[in-house]
C-alpha cells in the first residue's frame, strides 16, 4: 500500500489556472520563474519573511519555485506568481493561506520585485486573490500583517479595501527580532473587491 500524501482540507477548491485583471494575472509557478525568484531574493526584507534564501542562486530559486507549487497539497494554501498580462513574465508572488480556515479565517501576503513596484500591481493582485477567497464557502475573514514602517504595503492593503484594525505588539519574529505588526483585514460582506477568475 502506498502511503497517502498530504491531504487538502475539505471545501478548498483546486488552484485556479489563472486569475486575471487588467494589469496582472495570477497563475501557478513555473520553472522559468526562477529569474524572478532570484531578483526577489536580492531584496533585503523579503528573505526574512519566508523560505526564499537571500541572494539565492539558480538552484535555490528553483527549489523555492517548486515549494510554491506544492503549497496547496501541503494544506498550507495557494501560492500564485504575479505575472504581466501581456508577457506572462513573473513579477512577484502572492499567497492565500488556509491554516485557520476551520475558524473562518484566511491570511494573505505579497511581494514584488523592486522593478515592478509603484504601479499598482500588488493591489490588483490582492483584489484578485481576495475575490477568489470568497469562492471558499468556509472563508469569512482575510487578514494581513504589515510592519508599521512598510508604507507601500499599507497603501496596497488600503487600496484593495482592507481596513486597519489595530497594532499587534511584538507579534512575530522577523530576522531574529520581535516585530510589531499592523493588522489589516476584510470580511466576506465587504464589496470593494473586483476581479475575474478564469
Amino acid at each position: 500500500m502506498t502511503p497517502a500524501g498530504p491531504q487538502v482540507m475539505d471545501g478548498v477548491p483546486p488552484q485556479p489556472a489563472r486569475l486575471a485583471a487588467a494589469v496582472v494575472v495570477l497563475r501557478p509557478f513555473r520553472a522559468e520563474d526562477v529569474v524572478m525568484a532570484m531578483e526577489l531574493s536580492q531584496d533585503p526584507y523579503v528573505p526574512l519573511t519566508g523560505s526564499l534564501p537571500a541572494h539565492a542562486d539558480e538552484e535555490q530559486a528553483l527549489q523555492w519555485v517548486q515549494r510554491q507549487r506544492g503549497r496547496l497539497a501541503e494544506g498550507v494554501g495557494y501560492s500564485f506568481a504575479i505575472a504581466d498580462p501581456n508577457t506572462d513574465e513573473a513579477r512577484g508572488q502572492i499567497g492565500l493561506w488556509v491554516r485557520d480556515l476551520e475558524e473562518g479565517r484566511l491570511s494573505a501576503g505579497y511581494s514584488l520585485v523592486a522593478s515592478a513596484r509603484g504601479r499598482g500591481l500588488a493591489g490588483a493582485a490582492l483584489r484578485l486573490v481576495t475575490s477568489f477567497a470568497w469562492t471558499i464557502p468556509a472563508a469569512h475573514r482575510i487578514e494581513l500583517h504589515i510592519e508599521p514602517w512598510n508604507k507601500g504595503s499599507i497603501r496596497t492593503a488600503e487600496h484593495a479595501g482592507y481596513q486597519r484594525e489595530g497594532l499587534l505588539r511584538s507579534h512575530q519574529s522577523i530576522g531574529g527580532q520581535r516585530r510589531d505588526m499592523l493588522l489589516y483585514a476584510t470580511i466576506r460582506n465587504d464589496t470593494s473587491h473586483r476581479g475575474r477568475c478564469e
